[in-house]
Formats: structure tokens, sequence, C-alpha cells
């Protein structure tokens, strides 16, 4: 179990409201979230600073100290990824906290492969040695997303859609045959910064997508310096609506998807229906 957040936009926005101010922010999710769990066991925020991305991390909970606010209130991207983690599989350390990168890729996961000591031998069997060299962490979420990277190096033709549609539905495959029962939990978000793409499988997701400048009530501030003549778009990601009174929108379960040019969601079933 964790909770994560992302905004994706076409001019940059900040995002210290939604990590820290808003009814809901990923902030108090860390502290307790809608079923009463706390995510304590570390925090990650990545945004991207001229093309490329960076990546504060800390294990200690997001509501404990001021570093996380500070993070929060510096960030001002088109592209923001975070995470409060509540560790399942591997320890508590920063080589598993969430988010991971590679390169311009920024990956977080919300959920749990489940027999995972016995799912990551299939994963690294299937990995590029470039991407199986540099696993730094113990956690199932790292192996997840170096093996999707293996694979668009591999298939960058499939596009990255239905690389990560086909990639996620063989670690499900994989966790099935360890057990046939396994509840997989699978919501991913991956980014270069320029695409989006994820996931929701067996944990609550919802979106927000905006299509105007918005005068937040909550800073009492809009979130962007707006560039005249240009059609302000973006949507924000998170597994808990982080604001009360606006229209989140649940992500269907059983869901992959990609930030179209809109800035809304174009989804398609992971996993044939039947086989959730």
């Amino acid at each position: 179990m964790c909770r994560l957040y992302a905004m994706h936009a076409n001019e940059p926005t900040k995002v210290e409201c939604g990590l820290v101010k808003a009814q809901n922010a990923l902030m108090a999710q860390s502290q307790g979230d809608m079923q009463g769990y706390a995510h304590g066991h570390g925090w990650g925020v990545a945004d991207y600073s001229d093309g490329l991305p960076m990546v504060e991390k800390q294990t200690w909970a997001a509501f404990h100290g001021e570093h996380f606010t500070r993070t929060a209130a510096r960030v001002y991207a088109r592209t923001v990824v975070a995470h409060v983690r509540r560790a399942t599989v591997g320890g508590t350390s920063i080589e598993n906290t969430h988010p991971f990168h590679h390169g311009r890729w920024i990956f977080a996961h919300n959920g749990t492969v489940p027999n995972f000591d016995d799912v990551r031998f299939r994963l690294l069997e299937h990995m590029d040695p470039l991407h199986r060299s540099e696993i730094a962490g113990t956690t199932d979420s790292e192996h997840v997303f170096r093996y999707l990277l293996s694979l668009f190096l591999r298939h960058p033709e499939r596009g990255l859609l239905e690389t990560v549609r086909m990639g996620l539905a063989q670690v499900v495959a994989w966790a099935r045959e360890v057990d046939p029962e396994a509840r997989v939990g699978l919501n991913i978000v991956l980014t270069d910064g320029e695409n989006m793409v994820g996931s929701r499988l067996n944990r609550s997701l919802y979106y927000l997508p905006r299509d105007h400048i918005f005068h937040c009530p909550i800073c009492d501030e809009p979130h962007v310096h707006h560039e005249p003549g240009r059609d302000y778009r973006s949507v924000e990601i998170a597994s808990e609506p982080i604001t009360h009174g606006e229209d989140w929108y649940e992500v269907p379960n059983n869901t992959v998807y990609r930030v179209a040019e809109d800035y809304r969601l174009d989804m398609q079933h992971l996993l044939p229906p039947e086989g959730v």
C-alpha cells in the first residue's frame, strides 16, 4: 500500500496545494488515508528541470519535519510525480523509496506483486542486462519499472501504452502461475516528462482534468503564470481525491491509460474483463 500523485500540464504549474495544502493533500494521506492507513516509510517528489528529472527522496514520513513542505513549495513544472510509501516488499531505505528514475524516465507504484521472491526471477530473466545491473533496491516496484523499460527498449514500435499493457499483464500472469488466486496491485505512473502513461489494478485511483486557468480557493492564487493566447490544459492523477468539492473521476479498475493531447485520459483494459 502506498499513495501516489501525478500532474501533467501544457504549462509549468505549482503543485504545492495538491501535495501539502489541500483538504486531502498527499502529505495528509501519508499520515492517514481514506482507509486509516499511514504511509510513513518514505516519500519522493520528481519533476523536470530543463528537460531532466529532479528527484528528492527521504526515508521518513512526509508529515514529519519541513523537508517535504519545502520541496513541494519549490516545484513549478509541467510534469510532477510524487509518492508516499507504506512498505510491503523491501525494507525502508533510499534505494527502495519512490519515484524511481532512469535517464528521463520516472516511475511510481502503488500496490504489491504477491509472492515476489518467485516472480522476481521471471522479471530478471526477461530484463535487459543494462536494467538488471542497475537495480539498486529490493522492491517489486523497481523490478517492474526496469522490466517495462526493457520491453520498450526492445520494441519501441509497439508504443509506450501497449508496452505497459503487455508488460503488466505478463507480471499478473507470472504472479498467478505461483498462486492462481493472487490479487496483484498494480497502480503505476510512468513518464519521460513529455508522455505519461499508467494503470489501475486493484487499488483506488482518480483523475481531475482542467481546461482553464483555475483560481485556487485554498491558496487564493492561480497555480500557473499563464502564457497569453494559449489554452491551459492539465490533469492531476491521485490515489485519492485531493480536494473537496471538485469533480474527481474514478479511473475504472483493470485499466491502462495515457494522457492524451487534450490532457484527458485515453483508457483501455489491462486484462480481459474476466481475468481481473
